[in-house]
């Protein structure tokens, strides 16, 4: 099957041609989504087929590459398109088809009617297209192509609704703010190739080839340079401060879309990135410090500003900046394992969700609908009381809910508890260590608390609707829910895979697939660290890692309670907090004002730049000297003109004044 990695991309772009030119013709929905969903299902499939014979090699075995054409070739500097096969991009593979596949089949539920339907359908094709070329290419220039296919397809699919001023803005942002990081991806990538090139003879941007050479890459200025300089592409693209505030806008777009850009999978290239270069970072303990920083305060600022969102939408949106901020957080701390592993769960989970939330945003849009009413139906201070009516949306949003929050059983558990347990006991960041567990400890109390207070004012309490809008709910079709109650499954089983090793021993001596199914791609730092890095990793206590384990727990149920008390026993209480506390609830409504401080920072000193550039330079300078040449030329014309009358004797008394004048100066000379 390793042959055969080429389709997994091709198949998507098929759909793309297909839907791209003959779908405003074939007119037909279930042909249009059946082509879309078939084509990344036959991706799934070959991945499938791909991964059963990774598995069946020995460890050290579990590579391929296979390259179809050299793409540039100059000088020393040679690129090929080629793809890479090994536990990590496999895994990709497996997420971005199996849950892509699963948001197709529901989009085709979802988007019925819409207008731009075949538009809608080549868009998420060109998005997975870009994504399997990102995870799967064999070098960082395919991968950068990939990098801006995604980018390209997020502006296009945020600003679908584009005859809406919000959603054509939110899709200029996505674009900017990911072309800001996209500048850093750049500069990492010509300092490590002039870095390696000019100093030891290395030219090559292959992923293999330069994790062959990673003992040439020492610590130093230079390594650490580059890794920070690849993190700032990161942060753009997986929305971490300061670059997380385009993600919460990008919902704006269809629901499906963010359950599947934003949640599952463009959101975690910037993590797979890092994880893919691990051989870089673990030589630069500046850059992992960084790196863990931003993701800890990313994890603890988005999740406080989660907690007065109504926004159904958003509330998700500021949870995946904030499960995002835990996979920066474990990759910081060298746990580039725990946090490919969160990435995984994460996707089950919050595809889960978002999809959730489109069949309750579906149901409420049709409820409302039919009483001519004008609320918002993704406010959930409209909802209330829909698991009477949606038991199967409310079944599956619940567990995923669960899985989120942290309780043990869950998928969300093993990967959160492991990258809590990390982030105290590496022996990378020292004193710091502490604060790093405490952000985190108490983002995932704020995640329980802000996902159940979702989750009761949407399906829990008294209805908010009128009685004809509430009878007019319904459960939505199977087309919809069958995704759902797949995710759901994934999201309380997927984390079994990887289970830590001090609760394995308790369940019969139960190993950490996960972690050994990785052991290979991350080999090298493993060997960096306990050989030539920072030592052998911190002796910490059995009862240590259980007590730990128990305090995130109690914790997350802390969250759980608190929302129960607020929003079941109490519901009241939260008008009096808002009431009490006015100016502290306003600042978190308002997401701290980030947005408003970069307008004034940033973007409106860039319009007045521009209006100056414009109005100053363009139309004085350019337009000047412009219209100036063409006003002399007019007036030279204008005067020589006259000099072509287009009479026969002015002609020929021009001629005679000329010898006159001619024969004159001969005579008189």
């Amino acid at each position: 099957m390793f042959e055969y990695v080429w389709l997994i991309p091709l198949f998507p772009l098929i759909g793309v041609v297909i839907n791209g030119l003959f779908g405003k013709k074939i007119k037909n929905e279930t042909v249009i989504g059946g082509i879309a969903a078939g084509a990344v299902f036959g991706s799934f499939l070959v991945a499938c087929g791909i991964l059963f014979q990774l598995l069946s090699l020995p460890g050290e075995e579990r590579h391929f590459e296979k390259t179809i054409f050299t793409w540039i070739s100059s000088g020393n500097f040679k690129a090929d398109i080629g793809f890479l096969i090994d536990p990590l991009s496999c895994l990709m593979l497996m997420v971005v088809t199996g849950i892509g596949f699963l948001i197709h089949l529901y989009s085709i539920g979802y988007m019925h009617g819409e207008e731009g339907f075949y538009r809608y359908f080549t868009y998420l094709n060109l998005f997975t297209f870009s994504m399997l070329l990102l995870v799967s290419g064999n070098n960082m220039l395919l991968m950068f192509v990939g990098w801006e296919g995604v980018g390209l397809c997020s502006y296009l699919l945020i600003g679908y609704y584009f005859h809406k001023k919000s959603a054509g803005d939110a899709g200029k942002k996505a674009f900017v703010m990911n072309r800001i990081g996209d500048f850093g991806f750049l500069l990492g990538l010509f300092t490590l190739y002039w870095y390696l090139g000019g100093t030891h003879n290395v030219w090559t941007i292959n992923f293999r080839e330069l994790a062959s050479h990673a003992d040439l890459i020492v610590p130093g200025a230079i390594t650490t340079t580059v890794a920070l300089c690849f993190f700032l592409g990161a942060t753009g693209k997986s929305a971490q401060i300061p670059l997380y505030t385009w993600l919460p806008d990008a919902m704006e777009g269809p629901t499906p879309v963010s359950a599947l850009i934003h949640a599952a999978t463009m959101v975690t290239a910037g993590v797979y990135m890092i994880a893919r270069m691990n051989f870089i970072y673990i030589k630069s303990p500046t850059a992992l410090l960084v790196i863990a920083c931003v993701g800890a305060a990313t994890a603890l600022f988005a999740a406080t500003i989660g907690t007065a969102q109504n926004d159904i939408k958003r509330v998700l949106a500021y949870s995946t900046v904030s499960q995002l901020g835990y996979m920066f957080l474990a990759m910081g701390v060298g746990a580039f394992g725990a946090g490919v592993f969160h990435l995984m769960t994460h996707a089950f989970f919050k595809a889960c969700l978002f999809l959730g939330s489109g069949s309750v945003i579906h149901a409420m849009h049709h409820a409302l609908h039919h009483e001519h009413s004008d609320a918002d139906p993704q406010d959930m201070r409209n909802m209330g009381a829909l698991k009477a009516k949606m038991p199967v949306t409310f079944a599956t949003f619940l567990l995923a809910t669960i899985a989120i929050a942290g309780i043990p059983g869950f998928a969300g558990f093993f990967s959160k508890d492991e990258i809590l347990w990390q982030a105290f006991s590496n022996p990378h960041h020292g004193s710091a260590n502490m604060l790093l567990w405490g952000a985190g400890a108490v983002a995932a109390g704020l995640t329980a608390f802000y996902m159940f207070r979702l989750v009761f004012m949407t399906f829990f309490g008294k209805t908010r609707l009128s009685d004809k809008a509430f009878h007019h709910l319904h459960e939505s079709p199977w087309v919809i829910t069958v995704p759902l109650v797949c995710l759901a499954f994934l999201s309380v089983v997927g984390g079994w895979i990887g289970v830590p090793k001090v609760l394995g021993e308790v369940l019969g001596g139960m190993p950490n697939y996960f972690e050994h199914y990785l052991e290979p791609v991350f080999a090298y730092s493993t060997n960096y660290m306990l050989h030539g890095g920072h030592g052998a990793e911190h002796a910490h206590s059995i009862a240590m890692e259980w007590g730990l384990m128990g305090v995130s727990v109690l914790i997350a149920c802390g969250g759980i309670a608190l929302a129960w008390a607020l929003y079941i026993v109490a519901p009241g209480f939260p008008e009096k907090f808002v009431s009490t506390f006015p100016v502290l609830h306003r600042a978190v409504y308002n997401k701290w004002y980030i947005d408003e401080i970069y307008d004034f920072a940033f973007v409106n000193p860039c319009k007045a730049c521009g209006n100056f550039l414009w109005k100053g330079f363009d139309v004085v300078v350019v337009d000047g000297i412009v219209n100036g040449v063409a006003s002399v030329v007019r007036g030279i014309s204008g005067l020589l003109r006259h000099l072509q009358t287009g009479m026969v004797h002015n002609y020929a008394f021009s001629m005679a004044l000329g010898v006159v004048v001619i024969v004159g100066v001969y005579l008189f000379r």
